[in-house]
């Protein structure tokens, strides 16, 4: 195990005194979330930052961190996993947070100097009247903010860290609107270009889910914001909540802050995501109703993390299983439905086709460009779609089961093209639409149709049912794709 670099902390940073001209923001929770006494406080967010280890190296400048904000006897030693490897030297700390008292149109401020028994953090009132300027994404509700628990437990973890007085930006989110989400982080992002800045997303996870479910659910997730792309994030929380498991209220209480700050950090350069630690209450109270946390760290990296479908043969196992008993079990009348798996990649979304072969022959393929639910969900669905739903083919009978093999591929996102000269053989699936019509082939149809041209002319008749040369038509469109496959070997 791999120790995070840390700072011992022997006495807490007491900012400057706020400005005559500020208001304050006294401490809403101290006595509640974390001790109210400043030696106990200093000693216990100081401990919970020297004591945090993680196998997990990070690589880069820390542009910002995601977490917890829950009681520090249940979260805070997983929210000093996250603070533990960051500089000790920043100008401005923007914590984005979670509005749990009151609905925000967008994004809240306040100008207000932050108090804690560690002392008093100024508010960048520069910074602040810059953002609130933008009255579609930012306003400043000292109301919202007043009994607000999500930033204000974040600040003794900076306060015992950070070598030199900091300037605050609190934000805080509940909007359910990704693009309204997604506008007001590239907003903050864009106005802290040129300072030294610490973004801090404050957000814990799903809710009150059993501990086992919590686990799946979280995991997930932070496998999506590991992604960085908060879209991506985005259909991974909704596709979790209606996923119908038990308890389960939330996948990421700060949905909102978590795509905002997701692209705060690429604004100023992050391109690697690392989760530092994972835990959920039920590790200290009750594990038959928790609360998820996570600790990330996002870096300005020399290599940039790039996602990319890599499955483990348990993984390709459970989801081949899947696909077969999904088609056995619509003949035979057994149950099978929908479930989370303990591995998170087969829980996040993805674009599927699965392909039925039969004495290798093509027995039926269906499938998606899309992500339209988690990979192990869309597996077995469309298993069954090409058995039974393929109009090429008459459904599968129990008889053919046996005799059934099955290909899953994984699509990546599709690209556009602006001709078929940027068309690679044998790497690129391709998709084609005209005139309200649409089709697509998989990379593995070059193995029988290798030319080119022979390629697209048969997209274009049999997928497209479109004249053989629609290819050629200077207005259709052409998208390229790659996909990750494996078959069944039984």
């Amino acid at each position: 195990m791999k120790k995070l670099s840390v700072f011992v902390l022997l006495s807490a940073i007491v900012p400057p005194a706020p400005s005559p001209a500020a208001s304050l923001r006294p401490c809403a929770v101290c006595g509640a979330f974390y001790s109210a006494d400043a030696d106990t406080l200093a000693a216990q967010a100081g401990g919970f930052i020297a004591g945090a280890t993680s196998t997990v190296k990070t690589e880069g400048e820390v542009i910002g961190v995601l977490a917890p904000h829950a009681g520090y006897e249940f979260s805070g030693k997983t929210a000093g996993a996250a603070f533990a490897g960051i500089d000790s030297d920043y100008d401005t700390a923007v914590i984005i947070g979670t509005a749990h008292h009151a609905p925000v149109k967008a994004a809240a401020l306040s100008d207000a100097d932050f108090q804690t028994p560690l002392g008093t953090v100024s508010a960048d009132a520069a910074l602040i009247k810059k953002l609130a300027a933008d009255k579609a994404l930012f306003e400043i509700s000292g109301e919202a903010h007043a009994k607000e628990h999500s930033v204000e437990v974040q600040l003794p973890f900076l306060q015992r860290k950070l070598k030199k007085p900091f300037k605050l930006v609190p934000v805080i989110m509940n909007t359910g609107d990704y693009e309204t989400a997604a506008a007001a982080g590239r907003a903050l992002g864009r106005a802290l270009k040129g300072r030294k800045a610490l973004i801090v997303i404050s957000s814990d996870l799903s809710h009150y889910p059993s501990a086992a479910t919590a686990r799946r659910v979280d995991e997930t997730a932070l496998a999506a914001v590991e992604t960085l792309d908060s879209g991506y994030f985005y259909l991974t929380d909704r596709i979790l909540l209606g996923h119908g498991e038990a308890g389960l209220e939330c996948a990421a209480c700060g949905a909102a802050a978590i795509i905002a700050g997701m692209e705060a950090v690429k604004e100023l350069g992050a391109n690697r995501a690392a989760t530092v630690r994972y835990s959920n209450s039920g590790e200290t109270g009750d594990p038959r109703r928790v609360v998820g946390y996570g600790a990330m760290v996002f870096t300005k990296a020399k290599t940039p993390s790039k996602f990319e479908w890599k499955l483990d043969a348990a993984d390709k196992k459970i989801l081949l299983a899947a696909a077969r008993e999904a088609v056995a079990s619509r003949l035979t009348g057994a149950r099978f439905g929908a479930v989370l798996s303990d591995s998170p990649k087969l829980n996040l979304p993805a674009a599927v086709f699965v392909t039925i072969t039969k004495d290798g022959n093509l027995r039926g393929c269906v499938g998606a460009t899309e992500p339209r639910g988690t990979l192990y969900d869309s597996v077995a669905h469309f298993a069954r779609a090409a058995a039974f739903e393929d109009g090429r083919f008459r459904p599968v009978e129990q008889s053919e089961l046996e005799k059934l093999r099955y290909e899953i591929s994984i699509l990546s996102v599709p690209e556009p093209v602006a001709s078929p000269s940027a068309i690679k053989p044998k790497t690129h699936g391709v998709a084609i639409s005209l005139d309200g019509r649409a089709g697509l082939f998989l990379p593995q149809v070059w193995d029988s149709l290798p030319d080119k041209a022979g390629f697209l002319s048969e997209l274009c008749e049999q997928k497209a049912g479109l004249p053989r040369d629609c290819w050629k038509n200077p207005r259709a469109k052409l998208s390229v794709f790659t996909v990750y496959s494996f078959e069944d070997t039984k």
